[in-house]
């Protein structure tokens, strides 16, 4: 079962989902909020994690291995500490436990809150004006992932994100989601990407800490994305 990190949802898991399924049968869900999940005013990673059980239970699904992708990742540490009984291996991709705070989220959440969308042509045009807040130009692509035309003969485009709940839950999300006594003491597995800036040699105690089978697992060429950037690396590290 694979959880999305922050603005993507399943599609972004595709891929990488369809190579797994050589030995799994792969599970890919959108989280609240995210693609194709209901809108709440609720985002938190408790309500996050008790959404999945919630799906797991209505699939009949007593165990799983449970993979997830940073905020996906923080989603999965939460259910995997609270529910141990659910979670067979554990995997979680490029997050630590602790508190994050980039710059470069506000930046992306405000181009994306400023983007009139009465006015807008294309995905094209939206990744155009994204380019003063944003200056990657692989994020400014994602962050138009989450346009969609206006469905049911509208015009127009529309948000699939809950954008308005999202925004004002960006602080919270950054937190570390775990209180200090929690652990889940089960088989787990960090990849972590190499050339990324999210997990350091100094968070390894803290990962050990809520988690002391931890295995760690770098893989050099990869940035935030691993699954994206060094797929056939990353398949392999989970086989």
């Amino acid at each position: 079962m694979i959880l999305h990190g922050l603005l993507g949802s399943s599609r972004n898991w595709q891929t990488a989902g369809k190579e797994l399924t050589v030995d799994f049968h792969v599970f890919a869900l959108d989280l609240r909020n995210h693609g194709g999940s209901p809108h709440t005013g609720e985002m938190t990673y408790a309500a996050m994690a008790d959404d999945v059980v919630a799906w797991m239970d209505a699939q009949e699904l007593a165990q799983v291995t449970l993979m997830g992708h940073s905020m996906g990742g923080k989603t999965a540490m939460v259910l995997a500490c609270r529910h141990p009984a659910r979670v067979t291996r554990l995997i979680i991709v490029d997050i630590a436990p602790k508190d994050y705070f980039w710059a470069a989220h506000r930046a992306e959440f405000a181009a994306m809150n400023e983007l009139d969308l009465a006015n807008l042509q294309s995905r094209a045009e939206a990744e155009l004006r994204f380019e003063a807040r944003v200056d990657d130009w692989a994020m400014r692509k994602f962050l138009a992932t989450n346009l969609e035309r206006v469905a049911d003969g509208g015009t127009g485009w529309r948000w699939v994100i809950n954008l308005p709940v999202v925004t004002v839950a960006l602080p919270a999300l950054e937190k570390n989601p775990l209180g200090a006594g929690e652990r889940f003491e089960g088989a787990t597995l960090f990849v972590v990407g190499g050339k990324s800036r999210y997990v350091h040699a100094q968070d390894h105690a803290a990962i050990m800490a809520h988690f002391p089978r931890a295995r760690i697992e770098t893989i050099a060429e990869a940035g935030h994305n691993p699954h994206m950037e060094t797929r056939a690396e990353f398949v392999a590290a989970i086989r």
